[in-house]
């Protein structure tokens, strides 16, 4: 486990594709109990360890995670994602390139509970709620192109389900339809970046995640920089 950010109120950790954050009917470990046991072996910590979980990501997907270590924190930066004063950027490698090198899309989401999956529409319809994202391209390699995503809205699979109807399903997307499962299982959307002032201390923190340990990752990340 990769631990980012630690201090009284907060731990912020970068999960691997594949893992749970939360327990699920899988019965598989989930991040929030790794953490728990850092914590209690770290500073020996006798009976249950409070953990509170902020937000989730889906499993195929890898970054940064924050949870709060108090009450107060949980609180608070339960408020805080609730008026957007959380923002989180997230990066997706697509086999397409967008028509338009930046934008804003806007769509109306129903979500399949049984499919476990999001439907796309342009017009309202009974049961939808209003998904918002920006994104622009920021780098490329011979053959994927890599985006750059800011969440308006959070919604069930809105990266995936907003960039799939815009003809850019993300790698190794198969439920959105990529063409072909990426060999790990994952599909190559990372949340990068977080960025909030401490919902205790108020400190401003911003912090970037580690790259998937991926020749794609490494090399496309590397040609946002030139």
């Amino acid at each position: 486990m990769k631990v980012v950010y630690e201090d009284n109120h907060l731990i912020i950790v970068y999960k691997e594709s594949g893992e749970i954050v939360q327990g699920d009917k899988t019965g598989d470990i989930p991040l929030s109990d790794t953490v728990k046991d850092y914590i209690k072996e770290k500073y020996r910590k006798p009976g249950n360890v409070f953990l509170g979980v902020v937000h989730r990501l889906d499993r195929p997907v890898s970054g940064l995670v924050i949870f709060a270590r108090t009450s107060k924190a949980l609180s608070r930066l339960n408020e805080m994602f609730r008026k957007g004063e959380i923002h989180k950027t997230y990066w997706a490698i697509t086999k397409d390139c967008p028509k338009q090198p930046m934008g804003t899309l806007q769509h109306w989401l129903v979500r399949n509970e049984k499919q476990n999956k999001s439907y796309a529409y342009d017009r309202e319809v009974p049961g939808a709620k209003r998904a918002e994202l920006t994104y622009r391209l920021i780098g490329q390699s011979d053959n994927y192109y890599l985006l750059e995503v800011n969440l308006l809205t959070g919604r069930h699979h809105q990266i995936r389900c907003q960039l799939a109807q815009m003809g850019c399903p993300i790698k190794g997307d198969l439920k959105y339809g990529a063409k072909r499962s990426n060999a790990d299982g994952s599909i190559s959307l990372l949340s990068h970046r977080v960025e909030f002032d401490h919902p205790v201390s108020k400190e401003h923190i911003a912090l970037e995640s580690p790259l998937p340990e991926d020749n794609l990752w490494l090399d496309i990340a590397q040609s946002s920089k030139k």
